[in-house]
């Protein structure tokens, strides 16, 4: 390690993990306001379920059965002209967005849908019988119910797409992948390279720590009302 690593890391890595953090937190952002009403219309529509349609539930399993079979840096070259659409460009961290939250959203859906599911059978039979309708079951019930699994399917989501992000950088995408690659791998700057890895990691933990933190706020505000 010598001083002009340090200097070319101070210079380079805070804005490029600035570029992460845009890229991760935008494209979870579009996937959760897709992918949780495609999760809530598959629970709903799941048979035996308050809306069952088994047309509508195998269709968009399907779609996201595929949606999730897809490796990332595939789907991203895959939709490289899609990208370009949108963006204008189908380089850096605003173009890296869009494949991300494409990828991003039928793993929200199949995590929504499995966290929906966990919610007690019997509390839905109540709510029914008492003439509820749909949409205050949904809202509610099911919502409610869920929601510190569901902040744990954001986190678990969040994760996820740092990784694809640093993937993003093989392929042209900015953030701290494309720090790794070009002024680590290419130039064999173990430095910069372990620097790159290491605020990876932090930025995992980081955001794994607020989502746990998020969802015990959540579950004693639950107890606390639940014991008044």
């Amino acid at each position: 390690m010598n001083a002009s690593n340090i200097e070319l890391a101070i210079d380079i890595l805070p804005l490029e993990l600035c570029n992460t953090c845009l890229m991760v937190f935008a494209s979870l952002f579009f996937a959760l306001i897709i992918g949780i009403p495609l999760g809530i219309i598959l629970t709903i529509t799941h048979p035996g379920h308050i809306k069952e349609n088994k047309i509508i539930y195998k269709t968009l399993e399907a779609i996201v059965n595929i949606g999730r079979s897809f490796p990332f840096a595939i789907l991203m070259v895959a939709l490289i002209p899609f990208t370009r659409f949108i963006t204008g460009t189908s380089l850096g961290t605003a173009a890296s967005i869009v494949p991300l939250a494409i990828a991003a959203i039928p793993y929200v859906a199949r995590l929504v849908e499995i966290a929906l599911k966990e919610v007690d059978l019997h509390i839905l039979e109540a709510v029914i019988v008492m003439g509820s309708t749909p949409w205050q079951i949904i809202t509610k019930v099911l919502l409610k119910e869920a929601l510190p699994s569901i902040i744990g399917a954001a986190t678990l989501t969040a994760i996820n797409l740092i990784g694809y992000s640093a993937m993003a950088g093989l392929v042209g995408g900015g953030g701290l992948g494309a720090v790794a690659i070009q002024y680590g791998y290419y130039r064999f700057n173990t430095f910069m390279m372990g620097s790159t890895i290491l605020l990876l990691i932090l930025l995992v933990q980081l955001i794994q720590w607020a989502g746990k933190a998020l969802s015990r706020i959540i579950l004693k505000k639950r107890g606390k009302i639940f014991h008044v």
